[in-house]
């Protein structure tokens, strides 16, 4: 089984190092059998290739088992048409992830601003109001004058449809209550839609319970009731906002993983940046990365009856969870004194047994 891993920009190649070793110890202990190739993409491909994800990457993808997407410094691209594509945007569309699953939760010995909190965000990943996922061709984004700028918002009923089915999936392994976030007051049309597929997807999981919060209100009730909420469905851009701020009520965009899925393909990105200002220091945080990892070894193990990767993905959240209250070991952002490079080596070695 063959895992494809794209170190990407800034920060990006050092936690992925972490992560490899971390995916490294749970090959070894639990005899999984990966295959851990690394091709360039991001300002490195652009320079050596002209393009920042080339054509035979992207096939590449499609064809491995699974797929590691380390951060991108997407702002310092040029246009698309200088070969600056946006390498997430372009693997999730082209492998139809249409569903980007986040979790957030609080750990003991982690500081966080929430008490207690332990939900996911299940964001639709392929339309609205992302301007560059959503026509066939060009941007959604355009000018009619030089005074006049426009937004479209794609929203599907089939869009709106699997993503609703994937989050009451995921609830009735969790504790099976699904919360609907839109602004369908004002969007009465494209959130009128979105709702209406929820509610029909609600009718074949009656063990489920289903409401729905504005997003507005939904971003106050999370910081202040936080642990009320199990599975928050939502589509593109809302769902990035909310797991946003999810994860830094939990302790940071540094701990914060997730996962891009469609029905074939499945890709592990943490859900931060790229952090140019500390890219080279040895100080940046993997375990979103790492933790990504192991929801990807968790997904390939559901998908093809492996209990090996389920159980590794276990070890691996085990090891996170154990290591990051260090002070000595978690890095500078979590109030630690420890390094990139020596905390992978730690969770890996947790991993290890």
């Amino acid at each position: 089984m063959e895992i494809l891993i794209l170190p990407g920009d800034g920060i990006g190649p050092e936690i992925t190092q972490a992560a490899r070793a971390c995916l490294e110890a749970a090959n070894r202990r639990f005899g999984l059998g990966l295959d851990l190739v690394e091709r360039e993409i991001g300002l490195p491909a652009l320079e050596k290739h002209g393009s920042t994800i080339p054509s035979d990457v992207l096939e590449h993808a499609r064809r491995a088992d699974g797929v590691v997407l380390a951060p991108l410094s997407t702002f310092e691209y040029p246009p698309a048409s200088e070969g600056g594509i946006n390498p997430s945007a372009a693997v999730r569309t082209g492998l139809d992830l249409y569903a980007n699953v986040r979790p957030a939760w609080t750990r003991p010995g982690v500081p966080s601003l929430a008490p207690s909190m332990d939900l996911v965000v299940v964001r639709e990943n392929t339309e609205g109001f992302y301007a560059d996922r959503n026509m066939a061709l060009g941007s959604g984004e355009f000018m009619p004058t030089p005074d006049l700028a426009m937004s479209v918002r794609k929203i599907t009923r089939e869009g709106c449809t699997r993503i609703a089915r994937a989050a009451f999936e995921l609830a009735m392994r969790r504790r099976r209550k699904v919360t609907a976030v839109h602004k369908a007051n004002v969007l009465k049309v494209t959130d009128g839609l979105f709702l209406e597929c929820v509610r029909k997807v609600a009718t074949d999981y009656p063990q489920v319970t289903l409401d729905t919060v504005i997003v507005d209100a939904m971003a106050a009730l999370l910081v202040r009731k936080p642990g009320a909420f199990d599975v928050i469905v939502t589509t593109n851009m809302f769902g990035d906002i909310l797991s946003d701020e999810a994860a830094e009520l939990a302790g940071g965009l540094g701990l914060a993983p997730s996962i891009n899925h469609g029905d074939r393909h499945g890709v592990a990105q943490a859900i931060h940046g790229s952090a140019p200002d500390i890219a080279g220091q040895g100080i940046a945080n993997p375990t979103a990365l790492i933790l990504s990892v192991g929801m990807l070894l968790e997904w390939l193990g559901a998908r093809n009856d492996r209990n090996d990767m389920a159980a590794a993905a276990g070890a691996i959240r085990a090891a996170v969870d154990a290591v990051v209250q260090d002070d000595a070991v978690r890095t500078p952002d979590l109030g630690g004194s420890g390094t990139t490079e020596g905390y992978g080596r730690a969770v890996a070695a947790a991993i290890a047994g």
